[in-house]
């Protein structure tokens, strides 16, 4: 799929195994360490429910990645969720991550779903922003609890 983004020629594809680097890389920008082995068995496994994005510069190659996938509860339609969104700082403020975003949503459509949601750090305002000139709207603030197994 290309989308126009200035003069960049950016391009958004699904991920492949000689993404993973990369994608480890933009996900230390976000405060993420993860592993090389896990982020190329995500990319491998993904198919029906989960799509790894990617957003290509030529020349730069990879300056961007999302995560989305589908998700079926009891409680609720079947919807998506964006489980990750990160573009090279040099690069922001190009469309990218929109594009990145409308790829998402283009994606959750195909699998049948009714709703395209996704969890934002209470200290990352510059994305709330965006996401929210994106039409999101912030429906409630929550507590996320864990335990190590």
């Amino acid at each position: 799929m290309q989308l126009p983004s200035n003069d960049l020629a950016v391009s958004i594809r699904d991920a492949m195994p000689a993404d993973a680097e990369r994608i480890v890389a933009l996900a230390l920008q976000l405060g993420y360490e993860t592993p090389l082995a896990h982020v190329e068995a995500v990319i491998h496994a993904s198919g029906k429910n989960r799509a790894i994005l990617v957003a290509v510069v030529p020349r730069a190659g990879v300056v961007g990645w999302m995560s989305v996938a589908r998700e079926d509860t009891l409680i609720a339609s079947r919807r998506a969720e964006i489980a990750g969104l990160i573009v090279e700082d040099e690069f922001r403020g190009h469309r990218i991550g929109e594009m990145l975003v409308e790829a998402a949503e283009e994606w959750a459509r195909k699998q049948g779903c009714a709703t395209l949601r996704l969890l934002s750090n209470v200290v990352r305002e510059r994305a709330h922003t965006f996401y929210a000139r994106l039409g999101y709207e912030a429906l409630k603030t929550q507590y996320v609890f864990q335990k190590n197994l």
